[in-house]
Order: structure tokens, then sequence, then C-alpha cells
């Protein structure tokens, strides 16, 4: 069993990528679940959301304490918001954002990629400047650093998961993938 958790703010998307990215799953032979945990369920609020899948079937109905891989929608909770706990050694962290953060020892012992996801919703005319839609974006972009699920599976999810605009979704998710930089494992130097 492999599971995900997805942090992000309130008006991302956050909970709708962890919905996709499961279906995408789902369409590549995965049994899947995909669910959200709220604090304050506000705009721009810190939010997690979670995706479990595995080739069997899931019996586990809790909620995620030690995911495989995380992805942060919003790199600005990484001044608040510890997006490794309980996070599997070895396990991805992927980060919405056009560099790799200036302090990565926190990240020692994973393996680090980032994709400037703002900027491509941006292009595609996904939200607002002041609050881009990130979320097509960062599931591309996993999807690379995964080596799953198809993009095509992807491009299925975004199109029955969002009426208007998919065709632009799905070119996000598309450049996010062609995008995605993989740093790797940080060592324990952090570096």
């Amino acid at each position: 069993m492999v599971e995900i958790r997805f942090h992000g703010r309130g008006g991302q998307g956050t909970v709708v990528a962890t919905i996709m990215l499961a279906k995408a799953f789902f369409r590549a032979g995965y049994q899947v679940q995909s669910f959200p945990v709220f604090g304050v369920e506000r705009r721009g609020a810190p939010v997690e959301a979670y995706v479990r899948l595995d080739r069997e079937k899931i019996l586990t109905r809790t909620n995620v304490y030690t995911p495989h891989h995380v992805a942060v929608q919003d790199r600005t909770l990484l001044q608040n918001v510890d997006v490794t706990k309980g996070l599997k050694p070895g396990g991805w962290i992927l980060i919405n954002s056009h560099v790799l953060p200036h302090d990565v020892s926190p990240f020692r012992n994973f393996r680090l990629a980032f994709v400037d996801a703002s900027s491509i919703a941006l292009d595609h005319h996904l939200g607002s400047r002041t609050q881009p839609i990130v979320n097509t974006s960062m599931i591309g972009a996993f999807a690379r650093i995964l080596e799953m699920p198809p993009l095509d599976s992807i491009a299925e999810a975004i199109r029955e998961e969002i009426a208007s605009g998919a065709e632009e979704n799905i070119a996000a998710a598309r450049d996010a993938f062609d995008a995605v930089q993989l740093v790797g494992m940080i060592s324990e130097a952090g570096k």
C-alpha cells in the first residue's frame, strides 16, 4: 500500500487534487481511497488531504499517519507545518516552488522535488494572480516523480472532475510533468 499526504491552503484545490489523483490511479488499476482532514474551514487555512492506493482491496479506514510521499501546494506552509511528520525515510516531498528551499536540512533522508506550479497555473489562467489554482499542476508533477499513474489517466480524471476548463488543467498537468525538478535524496549534511 502507498499513502500520500497533500498539504495546501483552503481554496487551492488540495482536496480536489487528491480526488483526481485517486481517480487516475483507479483508472490505472489500483484500489484507492481519498479523504481530507480539515481544521478551520476557510480560504487560506491549512488543509490536509490523503490518497491511499494498493493493487489489493484496502481495508484500512484510518487517517494517514506515516505517508510514503508528501506534496506541499504552498511553500509558505513550510514555515509553520512539519510536512515531514511521519514521512517514511526515502519518501518524496514535492514542493510548489520556483527554487529549492534555502534550508534543506529539515528534508534530510527524504527525496526532494520542486515545481513552479503557481506559474504554470497562471500561464493557463487557472485561478488569479493572488490565488492560483495549482492542484492539476501538482498532480502532473507527482505523476512524473512516482512514474505513475500515466498522464492519460490524469487527463481523464481531470475531465471527469472539472466541468469547465478541463483542457487548460490538463495542459497545466502536462507542463508540470515536464517541468518538475527532481533533486533526489538529501543527505545527512543537508546537501
